[in-house]
């Protein structure tokens, strides 16, 4: 896996927190009230976090595996060399979602529909969260909520056919999404404020798509 690739996963999560707040913003509002007085809620926001962003990895693991299974068809098909080709073109995609050009990716939510509606009514049973342990238990959960944005950069790490590598593609794009999250206060609203700015989306959206296509260059080459 190119370096770039993490790159532009970890500016992927980042810049896509808008979308993250709107998705995961009640829960973590819920997780930010339910510990009362003086006690410390960081240390809860932090375990939702990284329990959400465990099962973002634990997911990248498992498409790079399903990837990875796939390269026995090798003698069949050029498998490795397609999808090294789909996992570039969806950083096109995502790219262009960054630079708020197309927001197509935001459909394949409706891909986890059903899982999500499964998963759901145990996310309830951590509510209200009171210790540190439910509160990573609850985002080990919450980190399975279809999102577009999560799904677009699962496929790309499916298309690494190697489950660390696919792993470390969502584990980068997790931490990405971390700042916005963490910070839900004044500072988030500052922070989602300067992230929006057109030449920051613009930016980096651009140099998301220039990685997807020194990929595919790479492929054709």
């Amino acid at each position: 896996m190119p370096e770039l690739s993490l790159f532009a996963a970890l500016l992927v999560g980042l810049l896509g927190g808008g979308h993250c707040v709107g998705m995961c913003g009640g829960i973590v509002g819920a997780v930010s009230m339910s510990m009362p007085g003086s006690r410390p809620q960081w240390r809860l926001l932090l375990a939702y976090n990284l329990g959400r962003i465990a099962s973002y990895s634990l997911a990248g693991v498992i498409a790079g595996a399903v990837g990875a299974s796939s390269f026995f068809l090798q003698h069949l098909l050029p498998i490795g060399k397609v999808l090294y080709v789909l996992a570039n073109i969806m950083l096109i995609l995502l790219g262009l979602y960054l630079a708020n050009f197309w927001h197509g990716v935001i459909a394949l939510e409706r891909v986890g529909v059903v899982l999500w509606r499964w998963l759901q009514p145990f996310s309830k049973r951590w509510l209200p969260v009171r210790t540190v342990a439910q509160a990573g238990i609850l985002g080990a959960i919450w980190g399975w909520l279809p999102c577009g944005l999560v799904y677009s950069v699962l496929i790309a790490a499916l298309a690494t056919g190697n489950p660390v590598q696919g792993g470390l593609l969502m584990l980068a794009f997790g931490l990405g999404t971390l700042p916005t999250l963490l910070a839900m206060g004044m500072a988030a609203v500052r922070l989602k404020a300067w992230l929006q700015q057109v030449w920051i989306r613009r930016l980096s959206g651009g140099l998301v798509i220039l990685f997807g296509l020194v990929g595919l260059w790479r492929a054709v080459g």
